[in-house]
């Protein structure tokens, strides 16, 4: 899946999408603390709501995910291509993506879920819940069992991968003649903004239509019908450097359809607030923004970070490698911060410089202790403490995780 054609020379590692890989996840964890006060539900709430939040994260809301597969899919391209062969590279992002993810349904999803069935009265403390009730399959306390919670997004990262692993294996030469005659066709006129979000946004309003709208892996299409193929374009502009000449023309206009799609969901929002359901011209309308907002917000970022953000600096290998057990950890931190300080009834900005401060320090810990560890390190996603020692830029790019 790579077009030979480089008008473009690029160096082995993008430091650019390293950078914005950090502050995707960054806003990530800033986003979560936010959904603590905002209107919607979430794993847990404070008693400050706050309607002024709508805005701001619904305008997050539809490109946030989708960006974060897209980079994850330009960095498996160079895991892909550093590991020599499809199953190497298989075997590796099983090490890389399944160990952290069994580990944290082990020793951090708990966390989470004893804080939602607390809620709703559970009588017991968490080491009971932990050792007990937390092994169980089907409903307990108004919640469903097992749950990976905030770790979906290892999970179709790894299955996102495992499907591309499995089409290179069985049919290799078919997928890259495809992929060569879809890069030539994307590159013509602006074909790379209209082509994309239209085949979104129809898959988009087609599946609101004709399934439920559900969350998990086996039931999320909606989801799936905007994460893979998000996934699946950085994986190809990795390999198609060409693909950057119709980015960089048209990124301005995507800007500008990022904006106006946002004016739709924003507006949709405030319109009919909470549970109310909006009419179904309205929903497809919403639906479709989402999606465009989703394509083009990637691609204005994308531009962007390789503009002006495609420099390195001494911290970016740390922040780069933290990136992924700040991931891991900042959820559950997040809900056990906001349990524990609910009756302190604190004001909003103080709740909220708590949950900040100690949502940072406590993951920052969780890094700083676990790399330094040898047996932590494949459990919170980092490689072997040799990796460390001579890290060299194609080393760091092997060592992308997320």
């Amino acid at each position: 899946m790579t077009e030979t054609t480089d008008p473009l020379p690029r160096t082995d590692r993008h430091y650019g999408l390293d950078w914005l890989r950090i502050a995707a996840f960054a806003l990530l964890i800033v986003y979560h603390i936010g959904m603590v006060f905002a209107p919607w539900g979430w794993v847990i709430k404070t008693s400050h709501t706050i309607p002024a939040l709508i805005a701001p994260m619904a305008l997050l809301t539809p490109w946030r995910l989708a960006l974060l597969f897209a980079v994850s899919g330009y960095a498996s391209w160079h895991l892909l291509a550093k590991s020599g062969s499809a199953g190497r590279f298989l075997r590796s992002r099983n090490v890389r993506l399944l160990i952290p993810l069994a580990f944290g349904m082990v020793a951090l999803v708990p966390v989470e879920m004893w804080v939602r069935v607390m809620d709703r009265g559970y009588p017991h403390g968490l080491i009971q819940f932990w050792t007990h009730d937390y092994w169980r399959s089907g409903e307990f306390w108004g919640r469903e069992f097992p749950s990976w919670e905030h770790l979906w997004f290892v999970a179709y990262l790894w299955t996102y991968t495992a499907i591309l692993v499995a089409g290179l294996a069985w049919c290799r030469a078919p997928i890259e003649r495809v992929t060569a005659w879809l890069v030539r066709w994307l590159t013509e006129g602006w074909r790379i903004l209209w082509a994309p979000v239209v085949l979104l946004a129809l898959a988009k309003v087609a599946l609101t239509f004709l399934v439920e709208e559900e969350h998990g892996l086996f039931r999320d299409w909606a989801g799936h019908a905007l994460y893979l193929p998000m996934f699946l374009f950085g994986f190809v502009l990795a390999g198609s450097p060409k693909l950057w000449v119709p980015l960089q023309r048209w990124w301005r206009a995507a800007l500008a359809i990022a904006a106006v799609s946002g004016a739709i969901v924003v507006a949709v929002e405030l319109t009919f607030p909470g549970e109310a359901i909006p009419p179904h011209w309205v929903m497809a309308a919403e639906r479709g923004a989402v999606a465009a907002m989703a394509w083009t917000m990637t691609v204005v970022l994308f531009v962007l970070a390789d503009r002006y953000w495609n420099r390195d600096h001494r911290w970016r290998k740390t922040f780069a490698e933290a990136v992924f057990p700040f991931y891991l950890a900042h959820q559950p931190v997040i809900v056990l911060i906001t349990w524990y300080t609910l009756p302190y009834e604190f004001p909003a900005p103080i709740e909220f410089a708590v949950l900040i401060t100690g949502t940072t320090a406590i993951c920052a810990a969780f890094y700083l202790i676990g790399r330094e560890i040898g047996w932590l390190r494949p459990l919170i996603g980092l490689g072997p403490r040799s990796d460390r020692a001579a890290i060299t830029p194609a080393a760091a790019e092997r060592g992308a995780v997320l």
